[in-house]
């Protein structure tokens, strides 16, 4: 079997036709290593430091350390809080490492409890269900609440959490944030299946845009239609007190499901599904994934605490706006294509995945860590540097970002490429 490597991407190792796991195990090295030699393998450093706006990393052919770092989606910097520190150590002096169990025989604690009615109420609701991931929280939900009879109508550009929760259910995509096309699905599946559910992202991971709640809630109701939305990257960073994009059009009450995580603004990990209390007590004994895993650690009660500082501290979320609107700015003085984004993750659009890893290697060299982002997490056409701002970088070190980049655009031809 022979794969073009130059031309090839993560996709064509997933299931390669005649060969079994360590085959495809062993044509995966050779890639790797063409990819590598190359440049273009920017993936898996070794961190040394933890979440922040610098890091120190280890980069094979790279002797420098330090970089400034546009990969870290701790939003408003809490994992670095002192209060959120101090939290996680007292959960794990109170009640030690691990918690021993699944939630239904043994492993539900009254830290699972508090995180529970915490996330409810800054969603103005009143019952919640957490999971051990982000992840686990879309896809154990989505399986749970989904079967063959039913119907999952999704926004092409969710997370691979939402589609992989929507394995054991019909499924239909409309493009990403085109309501004529949700309209044309709503239309012609009505009636035809038992239970139809529109899943939407609030903020989307790829692009930084926003989901245009009001419109898509309209359509939904319209045709009897549920709505699960997802505002991971939204939380923290959208709207007057960070409640993400439900609060920016006033929609709380609205929105059937609302699923997230912890591993963003909240510092930790884990995730989470905000509904009805009767629809939460339903999954808390029919998720797969919920019932068979261990619950979340002692260390996690330090997410009731950084779910306390959205509010208590929201000179965070300020700096955090400043922050996106200088650099965003500055990226558009140097002609980049920053797409569509609303939120603290910016793109710059490049469109070519070999010159977007080129790229992505030559900000290395400048002292600048950010994310090459291909295909197929987007469109081979769609290619992009993405890059998360916090709450915590300076002013100063956003400067050497735009440096950076005025060296990259020369350095890499890019004059040809900028709008």
């Amino acid at each position: 079997m022979k794969i073009n490597f130059e031309n090839a991407s993560f996709k064509d190792f997933e299931n390669i036709p005649g060969l079994d796991p360590f085959a495809w195990a062993e044509l995966w090295s050779e890639y790797f290593d063409y990819k590598t030699q190359r440049g273009q393998m920017n993936y898996r450093f070794e961190a040394q430091t933890g979440c922040g706006p610098e890091i120190s990393l280890k980069v094979p052919g790279i002797t420098q350390r330090d970089f400034i770092s546009l990969v870290s989606n701790d939003y408003l910097g809490f994992t670095q809080h002192p209060k959120v520190k101090a939290a996680a150590i007292a959960g794990i002096e109170k009640y030690g490492s691990g918690a021993g169990a699944s939630p239904a025989i043994g492993g539900h604690y009254d830290y699972h409890t508090e995180l529970e009615m915490k996330i409810a109420a800054f969603f103005n609701r009143e019952a919640a269900l957490t999971f051990t991931t982000g992840y686990t929280a879309n896809s154990a939900s989505i399986q749970a609440l989904l079967k063959k009879e039913d119907l999952a109508i999704l926004d092409m550009a969710v997370h691979a959490s939402v589609q992989e929760g929507c394995f054991l259910t019909n499924t239909k995509s409309f493009p990403h944030n085109d309501l004529d096309a949700l309209e044309r699905v709503l239309k012609m599946s009505k009636n035809k299946y038992r239970t139809r559910m529109v899943i939407i992202d609030g903020v989307y991971s790829q692009d930084g845009d926003l989901a245009p709640l009001d419109k898509i809630i309209q359509l939904t109701k319209h045709y009897g239609a549920y709505l699960l939305v997802d505002d991971a990257h939204g939380t923290g960073v959208i709207g007057k007190t960070g409640r993400g994009v439900i609060e920016l059009y006033d929609l709380f009450k609205e929105v059937d499901i609302i699923t997230g995580t912890f591993s963003k603004t909240f510092a930790h990990i884990g995730g989470y599904v905000v509904a009805d209390p009767k629809l939460v007590n339903f999954l808390k004994f029919q998720s797969r994934q919920h019932i068979f895993s261990a619950t979340a650690t002692p260390a996690s009660a330090c997410i009731s605490t950084a779910i306390d500082l959205v509010d208590q501290e929201p000179h965070w979320m300020e700096k955090l706006q400043q922050n996106v609107t200088y650099l965003k700015s500055g990226l558009l003085s140097l002609g980049l294509d920053v797409g569509k984004s609303r939120s603290a993750i910016i793109p710059v659009m490049i469109g070519n995945s070999n010159k977007n890893a080129e790229v992505c290697h030559l900000l290395l060299k400048a002292g600048v860590y950010a994310n090459q982002i291909n295909y197929p997490a987007v469109s081979r056409k769609d290619a992009r540097i993405r890059m998360s701002v916090m709450a915590t970088h300076e002013f100063d070190q956003l400067d050497k970002v735009l440096n950076a980049w005025e060296w990259v655009i020369k350095t890499a031809g890019l004059k040809q490429m900028l709008r």
